[in-house]
């Protein structure tokens, strides 16, 4: 399987350079040649781990399949508490799919769990045997999930940038604490998309690129810009539909209808994939909060991502620049140079349009809605008092949103992306519950009210010590760079 540039198809790579590299050196994201298509019966019948390496593998074929069985097996086991790819029943044809039992209680676990293993590997598979500094802007979740994951990795550095005073103050916390020789952490002045910016224009800039080879140093990303971070995430669509299967919720060749809370688009892109590779994927349904670009994109086919921006209770999704819908253009459309046509425009103007049959065919695949801050709130109360279960903010959008999509007789499965653990105070407000200012007060508190028991790494941020507390501009994040040596 050959990958290239969304911008550029004469940039052909194959998986182990994609991993490796992260990013097209003229900012492009790398896209398959194809997707394959699979056996969806056989594929439903094999556990998480075999799912995971039989799906992962029809893309890395430069990776051996006993590699990746092997990978995949001391990735999605204990770390996961028996409870990869879990679909829990929550109200008639309404299902959660819970992502947050991995180590760091998000979704992003299932990639940047397995994500180290295989940059290691693709390293070896090239031949390469320089160091690998990995930039990483997050919202949040990814943030923490990296350093879990590439924590005392040799031959690996790890920097992470997050928008000050824009995730909650657990996600704060699980990053300013973590443990490593390799890790460093940092805020930035201003949103994600600032931090984010910052990143990719240290991945364009040559003259950085020249410096950091003079050191043996190479860039590389853990964000879903990555072709790493996304391939792993179509696995769990897969395991959503093998588990109603053998409920006999549906049969082989039903639709199944998936709600996806998005920011950057990555995690619904994964659907999409799971999609074309055969699986019967009805509709997927992309819910934003109130940073509604992707909503009005494709309802519209306008995408405007200088507007008014706004911290919500659901901070990562607190994006308007969607990285991943690059991609998604690159699909429908077919043209390298429509998409860099695009994306130039955005980068100039802040805006861009499609081609009437482009959303058109973009709609086939997609639709979309947004909850306001009171709409989560209300969501998060109705699904706890209605259905007795009780989730966070980021899912509770995406209930919200599922709810003006549900078709009669097609299960709905929303994508519950954290633990509500995370973001204590909002939840317990939003429960009626007059929050205190300490987030371990907020999560004990959770806890009695509900019966539910907080993940243990979280109730223990509160016995670590913070690492990190330097705060930048995003213009610095270069500085951060180059201040690496080999």
């Amino acid at each position: 399987m050959q990958f290239f540039s969304t911008r550029d198809r004469n940039r052909v790579v194959n998986a182990s350079q994609a991993i490796a590299q992260g990013l097209s050196d003229e900012g492009g994201l790398f896209v398959p040649q194809s997707f394959p298509k699979v056996d969806v019966a056989s594929i439903c019948a094999l556990d998480y781990p075999e799912m995971a390496a039989a799906i992962v593998g029809q893309y890395l074929t430069d990776y051996s399949q006993q590699f990746l069985a092997e990978a995949a097996k001391t990735t999605y086991g204990e770390a996961f508490d028996g409870k990869a790819g879990y679909l829990a029943p929550v109200s008639d044809e309404v299902y959660s799919l819970e992502l947050w039992h991995g180590p760091t209680c998000a979704f992003k676990d299932y990639a940047l769990q397995l994500m180290p293993k295989l940059l290691v590997e693709a390293k070896k598979n090239l031949g390469r045997t320089e160091k690998t500094l990995i930039l990483v802007a997050t919202s949040g979740d990814t943030g923490k999930a990296a350093l879990d994951g590439y924590h005392d990795i040799p031959g690996v550095e790890i920097a992470v940038f997050f928008p000050t005073g824009g995730t909650s103050e657990i996600q704060r916390l699980q990053m300013a604490t973590q443990e490593g020789d390799n890790v460093a952490v940092y805020a930035v002045h201003g949103n994600f998309d600032d931090a984010q910016t910052g990143v990719k224009r240290v991945f364009g800039d040559t003259a950085i690129a020249a410096e950091l080879a003079k050191r043996n140093i190479r860039l590389s990303s853990a964000n879903s810009i990555n072709w790493g971070r996304l391939v792993p995430q179509i696995v769990y669509y897969f395991a959503a539909y093998a588990q109603l299967l053998k409920a006999g919720q549906i049969a082989l060749g039903d639709a199944v209808d998936f709600c996806v809370p998005t920011g950057n688009f990555g995690d619904i892109l994964a659907g999409y994939y799971a999609k074309q590779m055969g699986l019967p994927v009805g509709k997927l349904v992309c819910a934003s909060n109130e940073n509604n670009v992707l909503t009005d994109f494709l309802t519209t086919g306008t995408y405007t991502a200088r507007r008014a921006f706004y911290k919500t209770t659901s901070p990562s999704m607190d994006i308007l620049v969607s990285s991943n819908l690059e991609r998604l253009l690159y699909h429908v459309t077919g043209s390298d140079t429509e998409v860099a046509s695009l994306m130039k425009q955005l980068n100039e103007t802040g805006s861009y349009t499609v081609r009437p049959e482009t959303l058109a065919a973009i709609q086939e695949s997609f639709a979309c809605g947004w909850s306001s801050e009171a709409q989560v709130a209300e969501e998060i109360r109705a699904r706890y008092e209605r259905d007795h279960y009780l989730c966070d903010t980021h899912t509770a959008v995406a209930f919200h949103v599922a709810s003006q999509h549900k078709r009669d007789g097609v299960p709905m499965v929303v994508l519950s992306t954290a633990s509500p653990f995370k973001f204590p105070r909002s939840v317990l407000e939003a429960l009626g519950h007059a929050a205190p200012a300490n987030d371990f007060e907020a999560m004990q508190q959770l806890e009695e009210a509900t019966g539910c028991t907080a993940p243990a790494s979280l109730s223990a941020l509160r016995q670590k010590a913070e690492r990190f507390h330097t705060v930048i501009d995003p213009e610095q994040i270069a500085q951060v760079a180059l201040r690496y040596q080999a």
